[in-house]
């Protein structure tokens, strides 16, 4: 499926700040954990959105606000143009309807107790209205069918089936009510690589025949480099980079960013040897006390006194402003600058930097 150029999710300005408070009887807030602190993105119709980042960077939780699972502290989500942030009851329950989301762990997002028929059905006890009662067997079936799965399966427990198995089950479920938009949190990293690329192929297949938009959260760069037409890279609640995925990982601009492409793992001996490999120095630091300036200063090599004091905007890069090409695209950088830091294919220089 080709993705067009009508948003189908806007994020403007996403905030989640947990309270930290002090106390028993007479809490004090003492703090708060800035999980989530100003995400910006749009999700086009019939594209996927990759977003990417080390773990502990807000991914799940940008994920929790999409499907409502948690309210956000601040920031606006829009839905086809309408804000969904403070609906409930009716009008919530319909949004939900039509973004829905696939789980990491397939061993915990699966109810024991209850059958295939039953979890990939109880979407149809929800909303009544998507499938008669009488129907619903049939349309489980179906689904199963569609996810790779026997149709027979429809009275087994979630034990009786593999890893790769009981994610196809969560797909199925995600399905079930076709759902325009599917939020997948890091859908594949419980699973072997095997098993991956098979449901990473999955997915793909289902984008085309059910007309879907995704929201691919992962931290495997190579995964989402093969299922992402566009990539957010996230470090400590906020978006460094975002591009096509060939201006992020041919072109990176962003130190972070360039960081995590040099970690990447490269199969060919002799591309290995002749790669750049940036080694960061410190720690993440505490989503509860924040650097000023540019968050990732405390860790960059291109830090200098205007990084502390000035937040970088998440923009083209004044350097490229007049060039038109890969190079062009948004960093959140006082210093952005290309470095190609994985040889292209055939290439086994350093390449420009």
């Amino acid at each position: 499926m080709t993705a067009t150029t009508e948003p189908i999710l806007e994020v403007d300005g996403l905030v989640k700040h947990y309270p930290l408070t002090q106390g028993i009887l007479f809490k004090k807030q003492i703090g708060a954990v800035k999980a989530v602190d100003g995400v910006d993105f749009t999700l086009y119709k019939g594209e996927t959105l990759g977003i990417v980042g080390e773990s502990g960077c807000g991914k799940s939780t940008v994920a929790k606000m999409l499907c409502h699972l948690e309210r956000p502290t601040a920031g606006v989500i829009r839905f086809k143009g309408e804000d969904i942030t403070r609906l409930s009851g009716r009008a919530l329950k319909a949004v939900r309807r039509n973004i829905q989301m696939v789980f990491q762990d397939p061993y915990t997002s699966l109810n024991p107790r209850m059958t295939v028929g039953d979890i990939v059905g109880e979407p149809y006890e929800i909303h009544p209205e998507v499938a008669p009662k009488g129907d619903r067997r049939r349309r489980v079936q179906e689904l199963l069918d569609v996810v790779g799965l026997n149709p027979e399966y429809i009275s087994r427990y979630p034990h009786q089936f593999s890893g790769g198995q009981r994610q196809r089950i969560g797909i199925a479920r995600g399905l079930a009510l076709r759902p325009e938009v599917i939020v997948a949190d890091e859908p594949v990293s419980a699973l072997d690589v095997s098993v991956q690329a098979q449901v990473i192929n999955l997915l793909d297949r289902l984008q085309s025949e059910f007309d879907l938009s995704y929201v691919f959260i992962a931290h495997d760069l190579s995964i989402v480099r093969h299922i992402s037409d566009r990539v957010g890279v996230m470090y400590l609640g906020r978006i460094v980079e975002t591009g096509r995925d060939a201006e992020i990982y041919d072109h990176p601009t962003h130190p972070y960013t360039q960081a995590l492409l040099s970690a990447v793992p490269v199969p060919d001996p002799e591309a290995r040897d002749h790669r750049e490999r940036i080694i960061l120095t410190g720690d993440v630091p505490s989503p509860t006390d924040i650097p000023s300036g540019c968050r990732f200063r405390t860790r960059c090599w291109k830090a200098q006194e205007r990084c502390v004091r000035e937040v970088p905007a998440l923009a083209v890069p004044d350097v490229f402003r007049a060039v038109s090409g890969p190079a062009a695209h948004d960093s959140a950088c006082h210093f952005a600058e290309e470095r190609q830091v994985v040889p292209a294919e055939g290439e086994h220089g350093n390449g420009p930097g």
